[in-house]
């Protein structure tokens, strides 16, 4: 295994993902006049917001590809180093870490891990597009306000779309359900239909128009949504955490403490990988949180020093 030529020296921080908390976390590692290292692979879920209506101090909205842009040239601005990379292993090394994707190595003294995680969608090849303009949505706590008294459709499995259902009933009078298998759906379901969702025939087909999504029914019957919500669950790579020793809960996310320290000293976690409210305004302060606690951890150096590199 080769070691990067740009990061052959141990680093303060590797963070690995350049998303929301990923970036946010450079930034204030930056200022804490800790030398940080960003390991990206390019896919931060925030990539798909075609515009954020509840990210703080954008009050016309904001492009999650423009949210990323501005954020890494603020962390840039304050020395991060970036590069391209899918970090496959995280082990010990000695008092730090060595990172590698199978090709290439990194050393840090501690690591920070911001790799978000990937939404389960349709197999569709709409599905981009869908989402581009806004007919197919991935977070109704992000923007259920937009979709107000529109007709809003959650497709997904049937006992998880209930309580999404009776969540955006809030927002609109039109909800339908559309289950993927023929469930029961349980409680959450029976409570959504109690206030006044209405649950369509399982396994129907989804298709888009270029404007709108629509599900047909084996009964051939057929409804036009201004928005879709699917809630097919998601991949993440907390894997690479549990291989370093943390723990996952059964959900699958890494378990942290109230500093967001995994069970790993020097090893954190942030971000969609690790809570269940998966928000940009959580990701931003756990990263704050994250580290302050690393820079509690590492030696300290007075101003006219220098941080061993």
């Amino acid at each position: 295994m080769s070691t990067s030529a740009d990061s052959e020296s141990l680093v303060d921080v590797v963070v690995v993902g350049g998303g929301p908390a990923g970036l946010t976390a450079a930034t204030y590692l930056g200022r804490f006049l800790r030398s940080c290292l960003v390991l990206d692979a390019g896919d931060s879920r925030a990539k798909w917001i075609p515009e954020s209506n509840n990210c703080p101090g954008f009050p016309n909205g904001v492009a999650g590809v423009e949210l990323l842009r501005r954020m890494r040239a603020q962390a840039e601005e304050f020395g991060a180093r970036f590069e391209a990379a899918e970090v496959a292993k995280i082990e010990r090394d000695g008092d730090g870490f060595l990172l590698s994707d199978g090709a290439r190595s990194w050393r840090a003294r501690c690591v920070i891990l911001a790799t978000g995680l990937a939404d389960k969608l349709p197999d569709a090849p709409w599905v981009a597009d869908a989402v581009d303009c806004g007919a197919l949505r991935l977070c109704s706590i992000c923007d259920a306000y937009e979709a107000s008294d529109s007709c809003i459709g959650v497709y997904g499995p049937s006992g998880d779309i209930g309580a999404h259902g009776l969540f955006l009933r809030a927002y609109s009078e039109r909800v339908y359900l559309l289950p993927t298998d023929d469930g029961a759906g349980g409680d959450d379901m029976r409570e959504a239909v109690d206030a006044g969702v209405r649950v369509l025939a399982p396994g129907g087909r989804l298709d888009f128009d270029g404007k709108r999504c629509s599900y047909t029914t084996g009964d051939g019957e057929t409804v036009v949504f201004d928005s879709l919500y699917p809630f097919m669950g998601s991949h993440t790579s907390a894997r690479i955490a549990a291989a370093a020793g943390a723990t996952l809960s059964d959900e699958g996310e890494i378990i942290v403490d109230d500093d967001q320290m995994t069970g790993v000293p020097g090893l954190f976690a942030i971000g969609d990988v690790v809570s269940g409210l998966n928000q940009i305004s959580v990701a931003v302060g756990q990263a704050a949180i994250a580290t302050t606690r690393v820079h509690g951890m590492l030696p300290f150096v007075p101003r006219g020093g220098a941080v061993e590199l």
